[in-house]
């Protein structure tokens, strides 16, 4: 592989690990300000409050969006074997 190949299979991997983190990551932001602005709203100063919501709500996030993150992950990973065998040839 040359170093174009390489830079551009870094590119697509820095793509890849954005858009399989971003819904989890708006998720938390999401449900962070909502919860904050219930703190702000009811004058409610807990720090625990907002772990419990967030930590479900990433969580069935997660759940929901594993198969297709294992399908993004699956399918870079047989582009990046498909590259290494023609490199090879």
């Amino acid at each position: 592989m040359d170093s174009a190949t390489v830079m551009q299979l870094l590119f697509t991997m820095l793509i890849l690990a954005a858009k399989v983190m971003a819904p989890i990551l708006i998720t938390a932001l999401t449900v962070g300000l909502l919860v904050s602005l219930f703190q702000a709203v009811t004058q409610l100063n807990d720090s625990t409050l907002g772990f419990l919501p967030k930590m479900i709500a990433v969580g069935v996030v997660l759940w929901l969006s594993v198969p297709w993150i294992t399908t993004q992950m699956v399918d870079f990973t047989t582009h990046v074997f498909h590259l290494m065998e023609r490199a090879r040839l």
